[in-house]
């Protein structure tokens, strides 16, 4: 068995040893971030059957995953990175999710694009939960009225995303996004990282973006 394998297989069993240690059966998914590797690496996970990957880079996706996602449709890919405006065409082509909405200007043309392909993307809205001036995403305070603004663009907005301080405890900004999921009143959470990817669990993340851990670190 290939290690990356392994690797899922072991992050698997700690997911399930936690969801029983709170008597909950609601398995969220695993997106295997795949950033930066080619398919020597993940080609072993495609062929065991998973099928969530992550990528940051709209381009690097392209040339990555059009072939293998055209002969392989159980594949579903998500943009977790930052999203161009100038790439929205391309996003919206190769991408089942986008992680990382975060602003009007991107919502319209997202919405542009929609409308004229017939495609419907999976859209998380990326919280600034921090309220870090060095990350995306949209202030809590303003996240309600944002959200309303997305409906209105018949966006399919599925959930909230956050990538918490790397300086502070995770959990305090886990125990905001469910409050906040609860407030908006959508039903998925993508939070949970490599390293806090348990915690996450405890505040009921339903998609956990790990990289790290499946494929080791990065060169």
């Amino acid at each position: 068995m290939h290690k990356n394998v392994k690797n899922l297989l072991n992050i698997k069993s700690k997911v399930k040893q936690k969801l029983n240690e709170k008597s909950s059966f609601s398995l969220p998914e695993i997106i295997a971030v795949s950033k930066t590797f080619d398919m020597n690496h993940i080609s072993p996970l495609i062929e065991y059957g998973h099928k969530h990957f992550g990528e940051n880079k709209v381009q690097e996706a392209v040339e990555k995953w059009s072939e293998i996602k055209n002969s392989n449709k159980d594949l579903k890919l998500h943009l977790i990175g930052k999203l161009q405006t100038n790439k929205v065409k391309f996003a919206v082509k190769i991408f089942d999710y986008i992680h990382s909405l975060d602003n009007e200007k991107l919502a319209q043309k997202i919405s542009k694009f929609q409308s004229e392909s017939g495609l419907n993307t999976k859209i998380f809205i990326q919280v600034n939960i921090g309220n870090e001036d060095q990350k995306f995403g949209i202030n809590e305070k303003n996240l309600l009225e944002f959200y309303k603004y997305c409906k209105d663009l018949n966006l399919n907005i599925i959930g909230l995303m956050c990538i918490p301080p790397f300086d502070k405890k995770s959990e305090i900004f886990f125990k905001k996004m469910l409050i906040l999921r609860d407030n908006v009143n959508v039903k998925h959470l993508s939070m949970g990282m490599s390293s806090d990817f348990l915690s996450a669990i405890e505040y009921q993340s339903t998609f956990l973006r790990i990289g790290s851990e499946i494929f080791g670190k990065r060169s």
